[in-house]
């Protein structure tokens, strides 16, 4: 026999092609370690397989064996073609059971018969296999599922039963092909039914009675409580507890674990140990911490130390708004942390429950598939359980909800396997689940579990599902409940268990009865859920002085050899050398190079993320510089020595929601970390207004935490348009309340630099808003020498310089922002003695008393004067006219604060460049007559 080598015949060619790959090779090992076990077809055809140069198959050798026509016999070992041909069909028609078998399997636990799909693949008739042709013998050896078959039949038979019954697999759209063959063994090698112990069983049913009793239960004693019942997909609660006992044992610290509403309090209560009855109860003082409003108890998030077998793992329930879907980048983003943290040794898991119809139907589940594998956010896989109740608040009708077949489809996109499974068959659920673990751990990838249950009651308690599912909950009513079901099955395969259902269900009744009682016996003594994590000190820094700084940053314009930049890059990196050295004054860009060295000197971890936040929008930071030889990207900062903090900078996916979320999960469980989200134009931060309303400016409120996450804002009217000049500035505005957030509009270097150096050195857990420059990047008068800003601090407020006696002054114009400059330059051509202009730096909290401090010296005023360069119902305005009202007009009560500014506009600017130019010059001279 010639050469056995392993030869790449199994690409693009017919039936050897994609699929029948994992059988062939299967086979081809076989001939490699003994051809004289195969049967004589096989081997001759890797004999004329192997005769080909180059060992490469091509479609034209089967063609010319097919001509030959050479038949086979026992004696002569010839090459039976017929034979190969019925090989080739039958391969096809059992394979198409990976393919199309989910689409037949009773998935449904209302519908008890099969669901009569037509798949033509499924039929012996497409293939042109008559059915006498299925009892042939014939050796197929070569399966690694099981052994002794011997028929086409029974091989059919075997392959029906794997991938047409209460489970649907969904794995063959995977292209890695050692995933497909990894997913294919084990389904095929594995008994469904007999996949667990007694001991489990017992534990199964335990949990499914609990979950029962628990609705009934809340049911009885608070009717009329919203609580959105599990009931229907009890199965929850076992496969919850199993994840836990399967991460301790692969040595997982963390899981965080996201969730809507459903099922929300039974989670709490029987899988997390939490006393969930406190909160039925309704003792105000459980929600009123810190002032806050509080919120519904089906939001509220839990953290447990759960222990097992002298081992114990944190799990962490993530608080969630009723943006349902909103929850899944936060929880990735709170992994991510702990990864980048620990260098993955905590081993944190997410695990995100979701709703069939929000999986599908919300664009932040997409969002956040997209950038599940990209470095600035893999956390090496999560496993997603969708708790299909069918029937979404009214619609049931999937064709109203979704154009794919399966809520679960977008899953395909990142080429992630998913398992459908009848929620009333519990072990079935458990075998999937570590299927699905296994796989995660193994592969460090996505997982998606779909489980097909029924929602017995309506969306609420209070709501009647008959007035729009009578048809659907005719079957609800005389179908029995999961625990029923389970005992029953069991009875008959467990030999001693000894307690009955009704004792069991009696048992955890009487339980939930006594915990109830003592709640009212110690309603004094209840627990709040909220965290307090409101820190308020800063870190004990000393003042840096100019000979450390230049120690600090010696490396950070020094390249790697042979490094080329682009001229342009070149030139910017020249200046700042000369920056450094107090030879010129530094920018914007330099500015923040620079805080980022001096924080992480200081051991303060920086992330950096957000649309070409490595360039910069406006090409000014250029943190990252990419050699235009090789095309290799180097970061300086990151490669800096004796810094104790890490660099973190990522250009993001081209997406807001998702990847706001993610950096408001990551900044919400750190320390010591200056946390930054940039957006490409302050305007388009309102594709991520959901995670700004529901997290960052009301979490403190609800919730009782808050993120330190900063975010920065492009914003100034430079006649770019609607879309790129206004970051919504209003909007902020609006949402702050009760010292919530603090929001900035730095108009020098000097600022921005002590804003960001005074959060990273501060451990207070606020999210800070900057409206950063756009023009004003490359503006002279903005820039500071370094040695006058290491001894300078950030301004609440600042003023123009005037020579003229402040008896002279009449009028007092303010505003925040470039406009400053436009300002000051009309101010200066026309030699204006009786005005002075005063920017606000830090609106909220609004720095009133610094203002009157100012304005006091001032004994003439007569104007007081506001502008802006946003339209007038947006901007400033309204919030700055309700303070000066409150705080200083209240001083001055002959003057009022009048307007210079855009028209009431329903867009944000111009979109013609001559108009805004117009505008611009009619809001300043209208500034110094009004």
């Amino acid at each position: 026999m010639k050469n056995k080598k392993k030869i790449p015949f199994f690409k693009n060619n017919g039936w050897l092609y994609s699929d029948n790959q994992l059988f062939l090779e299967n086979i081809y090992k076989k001939f490699l370690s003994n051809s004289e076990k195969l049967n004589n077809s096989w081997r001759n055809i890797f004999n004329q397989l192997l005769d080909q140069k180059n060992f490469k198959y091509k479609d034209k050798v089967f063609k010319d064996l097919k001509k030959k026509n050479i038949k086979y016999n026992s004696n002569n070992s010839k090459y039976n073609n017929n034979s190969i041909i019925l090989k080739e069909k039958f391969l096809s028609f059992i394979n198409a059971y990976r393919y199309f078998g989910h689409y037949i399997s009773r998935l449904n636990p209302l519908i008890l018969s099969k669901i009569k799909n037509n798949i033509p693949e499924l039929s012996c008739s497409f293939y042109k296999i008559k059915k006498e042709k299925l009892n042939s013998l014939i050796y197929f050896d070569f399966l690694f599922f099981k052994k002794n078959i011997n028929s086409f039949k029974e091989i059919y038979l075997f392959f029906k039963k794997k991938y047409c019954n209460y489970i649907g697999f969904e794995y063959m759209h995977i292209n890695n092909s050692n995933e497909k063959k990894w997913l294919q063994k084990y389904i095929e090698n594995n008994d469904f039914t007999n996949s667990i112990s007694d001991i489990d069983r017992k534990n199964i049913l335990k949990d499914l009675i609990k979950s029962t009793t628990f609705e009934k239960f809340i049911h009885t004693k608070f009717p009329g409580s919203k609580r959105f019942s599990l009931e229907g997909c009890d199965v929850l609660i076992p496969l919850l507890k199993k994840i836990i006992t399967f991460c301790i044992k692969k040595k997982t610290k963390k899981i965080f674990l996201g969730m809507a509403h459903r099922g929300r309090l039974n989670v709490m209560q029987n899988v997390l140990k939490h006393n969930v009855l406190n909160m039925f109860q309704n003792h105000s003082k459980i929600f009123n911490n810190n002032n806050g409003t509080g919120d519904v108890k089906y939001h509220l998030g839990f953290k447990k130390i759960i222990k097992f077998k002298e081992k114990e793992i944190e799990i962490n329930l993530l608080d969630n708004p009723s943006h349902l879907e909103i929850i899944t980048p936060v929880v990735i983003g709170c992994c991510k942390f702990f990864i980048d943290k620990t260098k993955n040794k905590d081993n944190p898991l997410p695990v995100i429950i979701h709703g069939d119809a929000a999986f599908i139907g919300q664009g932040v589940i997409q969002e956040t598939l997209n950038m599940s594998q990209v470095p600035a956010y893999n956390v090496f896989g999560s496993i997603h359980i969708i708790i299909n109740n069918q029937i979404a608040f009214t619609t049931s009708n999937s064709k109203y909800l979704r154009t794919s077949t399966y809520c679960t489809d977008i899953a395909k996109m990142i080429n992630s396997p998913i398992f459908h499974v009848n929620a009333d068959k519990p072990e079935l659920v458990i075998f999937v689940l570590k299927l699905a673990l296994k796989f995660r751990y193994l592969f460090k990838k996505d997982v998606f579990i779909e489980l097909i249950c029924y929602r017995r009651l309506g969306h609420n308690e209070v709501d009647d599902p008959y007035i729009t599912q009578p048809k659907m909950y005719n079957i609800i009513n005389q179908h029995k409940r999961i625990c029923y079901l389970y005992f029953n099955k069991i009875i008959n395969i467990i030999n001693n268990i000894k307690i009955s259902y009704k004792k069991l269900y009696k048992h955890y009744m009487n339980k939930l009865s006594n915990i109830l009682k003592n709640n009212n016996k110690n309603s004094k003594n209840k627990i709040s859920l909220y965290k307090k994590n409101i820190l308020l000190k800063n870190l004990n820094i000393k003042k840096i002085n100019y000979k450390k700084i230049k120690k600090i940053v010696k490396y950070l314009f020094k390249l790697p050899n042979n490094f080329i930049m682009h001229p342009q890059v070149r030139k910017i990196f020249y200046n700042r050398n000369k920056m450094i050295n107090n030879k010129i004054p530094l920018d914007w860009g330099m500015a923040e190079n620079l805080v980022y060295a001096v924080l992480m000197y200081y051991g303060i971890t920086c992330r950096l993320t957000g649309e070409d936040v490595s360039r910069g929008t406006f090409c000014h930071r250029h943190i990252s510089i990419v050699c235009q030889k090789n095309n290799i990207t180097y970061t300086p900062l990151k490669n800096l020595n004796n810094l104790n903090g890490l660099f973190y900078v990522w250009d993001s996916v081209l997406s807001e929601e998702s990847v706001l979320a993610f950096e408001h999960g990551y900044s919400m469980v750190s320390s010591k970390l200056l946390n930054i989200w940039e957006a490409q134009f302050g305007d388009f931060s309102n594709g991520a207004q959901i995670v700004i309303d529901q997290f960052i400016v009301s979490s403190l409120q609800k919730w009782g935490y808050s993120s330190p996450l900063v975010i920065l804002l492009p914003h100034g009217y430079e006649g770019q348009g609607p879309e790129h000049s206004s970051g919504r500035l209003e909007r902020y505005l609006q949402l702050c309340a009760q010292n919530n957030i603090k929001i900035y509009i730095p108009t020098t270097v000097s600022q921005i630099y002590h804003i960001l150096l005074k959060k990273g050195k501060s451990l207070s857990k606020k999210p800070l808003i900057i409206f950063t420059p756009k023009s004003l990047l490359r503006n002279p008068l903005t820039f500071i020498y370094i040695k006058k800003l290491l001894i300078e601090k950030f301004h609440k407020i600042l003023i123009n310089k005037t020579n003229k006696e402040k008896n002279l002054i009449y009028r007092v114009i303010f505003c925040s922002g470039k406009i400053y400059y436009e300002l000051l330059d009309f101010y200066k051509k026309n030699k204006i003695a009786d005005s002075v202009i005063i920017r606000i730096e830090q609106l909220y909290p609004f720095p009133f008393l610094k203002i009157n401090n100012i304005i006091n010296q001032f004994i003439n005023i007569k104007h007081f004067i506001w502008c802006q360069e946003e339209p007038m119902n947006q901007g400033s305005w309204t919030y700055i006219y309700f303070y000066f009202k409150k705080y200083i007009l209240i001083h001055y009560k002959n003057i009022e604060l009048k307007y210079s500014g855009r028209p009431k506009l329903s867009s944000t600017a111009e979109g013609n460049f001559l108009n805004h130019q117009i505008q611009q010059i009619k809001i300043i001279k209208l500034a110094f007559s009004i």
